[in-house]
């Protein structure tokens, strides 16, 4: 019986393309039919390394984490304070290199344990600073959810930076709205300026986390 070879076709290879595609057609046009096709090679190929598209994608976030924390730096004695605003800004600024760049990391699962090197070293500073392992864990993960929730709204709004939708002029809505004053007036703050909407989002968290655990 004859073996079966795989395809000359690099995982790595198939992945980087496939983040290339990402911002062209988004990710309701990212297909394994389509990342094929940018590769010149068949379907099959593909299917040798992913047996369908969540798998891919969760290589796709495996990968856009690698490039994440390549390129952060969280100071040497930074106080869990700084850590946390330090990691979800770095995370916040991955995601939105990617067209739809937090759906395509909500809900993957990392492949491989390179990511427990970052929970593990997050997980000890806050222990040291006071926090019990419970407590640790709810800290990271809501500011987490906080930041794949907060780049979600965003890049429906901006699916990448400067790309804005339409539907979304502040000041349209506003006067669309003139009846409803406040509500007017909020979209200024709620579809303007995500960086400071965003940063000041994480202080009133890490304000939160500080008054629940009574840890400053």
């Amino acid at each position: 019986m004859a073996t079966r070879k795989p395809p000359k076709l690099d995982k790595k290879q198939a992945v980087d393309t496939a983040l290339r595609l990402l911002n062209e057609v988004g990710l309701d046009g990212l297909t394994l039919r389509a990342i094929a096709k940018e590769l010149d090679v068949q379907a099959p190929a593909l299917y040798w390394h992913f047996k369908n598209k969540q798998e891919l994608l969760d290589e796709m976030a495996t990968e856009m984490y690698r490039r994440m924390v390549a390129g952060q730096r969280i100071p040497s004695g930074a106080t869990w304070q700084e850590q946390l605003m330090v990691f979800n800004s770095g995370l916040r600024a991955a995601l939105l290199g990617y067209r739809d760049g937090a759906k395509v990391y909500s809900g993957s699962r990392f492949t491989g344990t390179e990511h427990a090197v970052q929970l593990e070293e997050n997980l000890r500073a806050f222990v040291a600073a006071g926090f019990e392992p419970t407590q640790a864990v709810r800290a990271l993960t809501t500011a987490y959810y906080f930041t794949l929730g907060f780049v979600t709204e965003e890049q429906g709004v901006e699916p990448l930076p400067g790309d804005r939708r339409d539907g979304f002029d502040v000041d349209e809505r506003a006067a669309r709205m003139a009846e409803f004053p406040l509500a007017a007036a909020a979209g200024a703050e709620l579809f303007q300026d995500f960086a400071a909407g965003f940063e000041e989002g994480l202080r009133l968290l890490v304000a939160g986390i500080e008054a629940r655990y009574g840890i400053a």
